[in-house]
């Protein structure tokens, strides 16, 4: 089943190919497991995300009667354990994940919901053991073991600096003939957990391939808290710094809002603080014309005057300001359209996008409207178009979500190309919502050749019982 025949059904949901995973994919440092903050991210996913998230398995239609005595879904119990003891719901389901397969499973045992979190139950125990049966149930482990993380481990870790077992960081420790030492509260409390490895290694394994996804070049992401904007670009992350450079650059419907833990993982790199086509001055006295990440400078007084800018526009900045352009092709008095124009044949009603004195076609509306929304369009005689050079045709602006009208399939342009996203899960993981999708006809989407494709899916195999 893929996205469309199910919209009839419910909302969204697509197909979930299997994708082979090896432990190997992800780099492993036993004296790192997890960052603190990712473990305390309490509000890193909604009820309504956690929700979404079990579709990938029999979770999803899943309840228990929970310690209260209330009957709750899966997904209630999961999210309000992570709000009652201030832990990550991504924590949780990764726990629930190494230690029972049971997010990804889609028919669990009545043993592995039972036992879901692993909790109480220790190499050599029985599960018959009457000390434990308090402890049995999914409703139980979830809350239990959160609660044994936050008002034992963690609460020994800030009273004393290590656990029961004698875990803290900067402790050396040996687990399984390797030695150890805990970085911070997050590690020492998945060894005390689990001592082992093997689980502990599994655990990181989950925890990247669904969670530690890469934002793509393009994307847009805005933190939650300080409601700052960011532009992801080739693994950094670019503070925009200007309301009106936003509004000249981007487009504000495909934004993604996440948490600052999210964006510290990204170097920051150059700040986008100007509008496009802005005219700055040098400290030596060049004026240059911005365009995207590029500055273009004027050759002379002429230059300028002939594309019909006045000095008043200019503003005065200094070399740093300027160094975070690519230099780009001078603007002389033959220079044609170098901040670019919208030209429509009059006759035939095609609209190029004509820059420095080249033509390049627009396929479709929808590629006009996500790019060029904020632009007039000229009409002009067929003559005047036929006096330039033809052009490559132009493709959407990376970090669009695209699909053909009619097709179940959705991609999202990075670097020029399309990259399929391949499942439900992996579409709201990255916090995007289907009113962002742009669709649009075959050409258009064509135009961007297909890449790698974008998952979180996790291959079974792997996913063992960590003890």
């Amino acid at each position: 089943m893929r996205w469309l025949s199910f919209f009839v059904l419910s909302a969204v949901i697509f197909t979930l190919p299997s994708r082979l995973l090896a432990e190997e994919d992800v780099l492993f440092n036993p004296d790192f497991l997890l960052s603190d903050a990712d473990l305390f991210d309490a509000d890193s996913m909604t009820l309504t995300d956690v929700s979404r998230f079990l579709t990938r398995g029999g979770l999803s239609a899943y309840s228990d009667t929970d310690i209260d005595g209330a009957r709750r879904t899966a997904a209630q119990i999961v999210w309000n354990a992570s709000q009652e003891f201030s832990l990550s719901p991504k924590f949780l389901l990764t726990l629930l994940q190494r230690e029972q397969s049971l997010v990804e499973d889609p028919t669990p045992s009545e043993d592995q919901l039972a036992w879901a979190m692993g909790y109480a139950v220790c190499d050599d125990c029985s599960k018959s053991d009457p000390r434990i049966q308090k402890f049995k149930g999914f409703a139980a482990q979830v809350h239990y073991a959160a609660e044994r993380i936050r008002e034992s481990y963690l609460a020994d870790l800030e009273r004393r600096g290590y656990t029961e077992t004698g875990v803290g960081p900067g402790i050396e420790i040996t687990i399984d003939n390797t030695t150890v030492t805990p970085v911070n509260f997050a590690t020492a409390s998945l060894y005390t957990y689990t001592p082992h490895l093997h689980g502990n290694k599994n655990f990181v394994t989950i925890w990247e391939h669904w969670f530690g996804q890469e934002y793509l070049t393009g994307s847009l992401l805005q933190d939650k808290d300080t409601g700052g904007i960011w532009l992801i670009q080739y693994g950094a992350r670019r503070p925009i710094t200007s309301r009106a450079a936003f509004f000249s650059r981007f487009n504000a419907s495909a934004l993604v809002a996440v948490s600052g833990t999210t964006l510290e993982s990204y170097p920051v790199g150059a700040p986008i603080s100007f509008p496009n086509y802005s005219l700055l001055r040098s400290p030596g006295g060049t004026v240059y014309l911005l365009v995207d990440d590029t500055r273009r400078g004027f050759t002379s007084q002429e230059a300028f005057r002939s594309i019909g800018f006045s000095p008043d526009e200019i503003t005065d900045v200094s070399w740093d300001d300027l160094n975070v352009y690519i230099e780009g092709e001078p603007i002389t008095t033959e220079t044609l359209y170098p901040q670019g124009a919208l030209l429509q044949n009059n006759v035939t009603g095609g609209v190029f996008y004509v820059e420095n004195g080249e033509k390049h076609p627009i396929v479709s509306r929808e590629i006009l409207a996500s790019r060029f929304s904020s632009q007039t369009i000229v009409p002009v005689e067929p003559e005047n178009l036929d006096s330039y050079p033809r052009g490559d045709e132009i493709g959407f602006a990376d970090g669009t979500l695209i699909g053909v009208a009619g097709s179940p399939d959705i991609f999202v342009v990075s670097e020029g190309d399309r990259r399929p996203i391949v499942d439900e899960v992996t579409f709201f993981t990255y916090g995007w919502s289907f009113d962002q999708v742009v669709w649009t006809n075959e050409r258009s989407v064509l135009l961007h050749p297909l890449g790698a494709a974008l998952s979180t899916d996790l291959d079974e195999g792997i996913l063992i019982a960590s003890n």
